[in-house]
């Protein structure tokens, strides 16, 4: 065993009272104050300068210019649209400033000979930290004095190890103390400090994978490419309809082309889907804030609904965290053992379960230790070497490792280790043996004595899993603990584990790895790298994974995962990564979670039709009307009343209303599924009206006032057919929206400023006939559309652990 790995202990009294208040006044401290993740100006940009809001922009800027402003009323949702999608991420930008990497309350100094502890900001340059297991490096320093200073550095530098720091190392603000204690010199701080640095890209907006907005996306880039175009061909068949271009642009009647073709791109865009969504994601995080939820990004409340396998750490998440010490079971007569685990429950790096042994054993050895071997997660062991011998305390199959000796008394420790262990309790072994020269296990050690422990399950986490197991949604548990161990508490929690896998033993083969997660739902002895390996190579087979946990250990995977739920008890970088913080640390909010994210996306499916089918009957019309060279039917005032009474209002309703369908890949796909069709048949009934109405010569106003009736009529049944089945609030909102369409009719101020005409007995035949045709072709589609949502449905569940095939691919 090598010489004391702390080299010579540094003896310093620290800075004093008046270099302290020096460097104070030179502004060397700590004080930082992070820029904000994102600046309101660029959340007003993102949400105002796009591309639709300058299309509806320049339209409503030419409607103000030839004095038809009572036909710009569109505008008015452009800017409701622009305003609630900047309020709600500037509420996401707050939530995500309060978090910052470097979350320690305190930094413990030694200044004028003594301990104290202060405020980080109150760090000054070549104050010296002392560090001892569990605090979280304040500033950047070089280490002074190390009796096995152990970091973990995962959050800064994506290694996941710990490393180990000897003198004139240096250790980064940000990190975490694993084990041993030390010295550092503080020589870089507030904006210099590493952490500080990376705490703005940490904190930097990212997107969490959402179908909902990347679908809505996907049809806005579709409506870009082809608005342009479609608007020329409008334009050119309404001047044309006014007697050629020439004679338009001298007569004036440009103006009425202009007003048409405007009409035509406005009721293109579906703004009020992207409004609906905004405001559905907000209300969800408000709901589930009063719930001790934060959403950190809004889409991840639809994103726990799409998630069909999550993956837990025990600690923390099944369990309370807390280790309590359970019992000793002597195997090997030895003197002094009480004395060593007595010594090791009190030192400053003790770690939890270290510390639980003070409360049962006392008379702590006072002879300074020759040497130490720190613990370290790769190890899983320390070590303490008195004059006695060494003492190894760690793992029994770490320390004993299986078929590493034919001894009778080592086949009983396994063998009781595991008997224990699949119980519950968490197992330790103390052994004693020579000292040896470098840090391994004396091949002399023999094992002294068997510690047991155990954790407090948590009481809700029993019900969650169930409400999991019940919706389909697949577990795998993955710690760093011993494997049985783990299975007992899963099983404990209603899990059918009868037993765990040792990560030691994962395949190196992502196929084969793929193959064990399928038949293994518990896995123990789980590094931070291979937590992270695992979610990469279930994503990869086309899951949509959850990751939670509470340490430093799980950052790396719950930053990987889809979803990363962290809890407000863990470490400060974990929760500065994950998507969701439990900020009470209750498991049982998740079905809460899951519960908001189906009602989003089922209800946004549902209004998703009605916007996706007025964006196709919109395109359609504009298509036919520009091929037939027939006047548009419509002012875009008209179409403002129409799509707000029918598809606006209802769809603010339709989106909030409880909704505990299941989620159903294939979103988009559905919807378009319905809203093409749809589309198509109001199309056909509008293009039939108009040329029938044409050739009878009926006047333009009667034209449009007929076009106007039928889309309303048609409006209201997909109303009626999306809002199946129609319960009692349903009704009253569907009501209420007829009784403003008929007031719109009927009421002369309104019908003049809509410019609406009484019809004809032909137009009404018309507007009769043509409007039972559409309804009949709706119910064809709506019936059509739930035979491939009800396959959907029965395709959907969950999948096997198993990679893509490119079959599967092509499905």
């Amino acid at each position: 065993m090598s010489p004391s790995r702390g080299g010579s202990h540094v003896s310093t009294s620290g800075l004093s009272s008046a270099e302290v208040a020096e460097r104070v006044a030179e502004g060397r401290t700590n004080a930082f104050v992070q820029d904000t993740s994102r600046s309101v100006w660029s959340i007003v940009r993102a949400n105002v300068l796009t591309l639709f809001n300058a299309i509806i922009l320049a339209c409503f800027l030419v409607l103000l210019a030839i004095g038809r402003w009572q036909d710009a009323l569109f505008g008015f949702s452009a800017v409701a649209n622009a305003v609630i999608g900047s309020v709600q991420e500037y509420r996401a930008k707050r939530a995500l400033d309060r978090l910052a990497l470097m979350n320690a309350p305190h930094a413990r100094v030694r200044r004028d000979g003594s301990e104290t502890e202060i405020d980080v900001a109150g760090v000054v340059v070549d104050d010296t930290l002392v560090l001892r297991a569990g605090d979280q490096v304040a500033a950047d320093a070089l280490v002074a004095d190390s009796r096995g200073l152990q970091l973990d550095e995962s959050m800064l530098t994506g290694e996941s190890d710990a490393v180990e720091k000897a003198p004139g190392d240096r250790v980064l603000s940000g990190s975490v103390v694993v084990g041993g204690e030390g010295t550092a010199t503080v020589d870089r701080v507030g904006a210099d400090s590493f952490a500080n640095s990376l705490a703005a890209e940490a904190k930097r907006f990212s997107l969490v994978a959402s179908e909902l907005r990347s679908s809505i996306n996907r049809v806005l880039k579709w409506v870009a490419w082809i608005i342009g175009p479609i608007a020329l061909l409008v334009l050119n068949a309404q001047m044309i309809a006014q007697g050629g271009w020439v004679e338009a642009w001298q007569s004036g009647a440009w103006r009425d082309a202009a007003v048409a073709t405007i009409a035509s791109v406005v009721a293109m865009v579906p703004l009020g889907l992207v409004l609906m969504t905004s405001i559905t994601f907000a209300v969800g995080a408000v709901k589930l804030a009063r719930q001790q939820v934060l959403v950190q990004e809004l889409p991840a409340v639809e994103g726990l609904a799409r998630v069909d396998l999550i993956c837990l750490d025990k600690t923390g998440t099944l369990t309370q965290g807390d280790i309590v010490f359970d019992a000793a079971h002597p195997l090997t007569p030895a003197d002094g053992w009480e004395g060593v685990l007595a010594w090791y429950g009190v030192q400053n790096d003790a770690n939890a379960t270290a510390r639980s042994l003070a409360d049962r054993f006392s008379g702590a050895r006072t002879e300074q230790p020759v040497d130490r071997v720190p613990f370290s997660s790769a190890r899983k062991w320390s070590a303490v070497m008195f004059g006695d011998g060494m003492w190894i305390l760690g793992g029994p199959e770490m320390v004993f490792p299986a078929g590493a000796s034919a001894d009778p008394a080592l086949a009983r420790l396994a063998a009781q280790a595991a008997e224990l262990a699949a119980t519950g309790r968490r197992t330790l072994v103390l052994a004693h043996g020579s000292p040896t020269a470098d840090e391994t296990v004396p091949v002399d050690a023999v094992p002294v004595v068997l510690l047991t422990f155990r954790e407090n399950i948590r009481p809700d986490a029993a019900e969650t899993l169930s409400y999991f197991a019940a919706q389909g949604v697949g577990v795998r548990i993955i710690s760093g603990d011993n494997p049985q161990t783990v299975a007992a508490i899963a099983r404990e929690v209603g899990l059918d584990a009868p037993h765990g896998f040792d990560a030691r033993d994962l395949p190196d083969v992502d196929d084969d790895l793929l193959g064990v997660l399928d038949e293994n739902i518990v896995f123990g002895r789980v590094t931070p790298d291979q937590k992270k390996r695992i979610v990469v190579a279930l994503k990869a087979a086309g899951h949509t994974v959850a990751m939670t946990g509470d340490g430093v250990n799980d950052a790396l995977a719950i930053k990987e995962a889809d979803i990363g739920v962290a809890m407000n008890s863990g470490a400060a970088a974990t929760k500065a990564v994950a998507r969701l913080v439990l900020l009470d640390g209750k498991f049982s909010h998740l079905p809460s979670v899951v519960a908001e994210g189906r009602q989003v996306i089922a209800n946004i499916e549902r209004v998703s039709m009605l916007f996706l089918t007025k964006t196709a009957y919109a395109t359609f019309l504009a298509i036919t009307f520009g091929i037939l060279l027939l006047p548009f039917p419509f002012l875009p005032r008209q179409l403002s009343v129409t799509d707000g009474l029918t598809i606006g209002i209802p769809a603010f309703f339709l989106a909030l209303l409880p909704n505990a369908q299941r989620y159903v890949p294939g979103f988009l796909r559905r919807s378009l599924t319905f809203a093409v069709p749809a589309g198509v048949a109001v199309t056909l009934g509008i293009a039939s009206y108009a040329r029938l109405a044409a050739n009878l010569e009926i006047p333009e106003a009667e034209i449009r006032t007929g076009s106007t009736l039928i889309l309303t009529i048609i409006g209201l049944w997909i109303l009626v057919v999306l809002s199946r089945p129609v319960t009692r609030f349903k009704g009253l909102v569907i009501g209420a929206m007829m009784v403003g369409l008929v007031l719109v009719y009927t009421v002369p101020i309104v019908r003049d400023f809509l410019q609406l005409v009484d019809p004809t007995l032909p137009t009404a035949l018309l507007v009769l006939g043509t409007s039972l045709v559409s309804i009949a072709l709706i119910e064809i589609v709506r019936f059509a559309h739930r035979r491939i949502a009800r396959r959907d449905a029965e395709r959907a569940g969950l999948r096997p652990i198993t990679p893509r095939t490119p079959q599967r691919a092509a499905k």
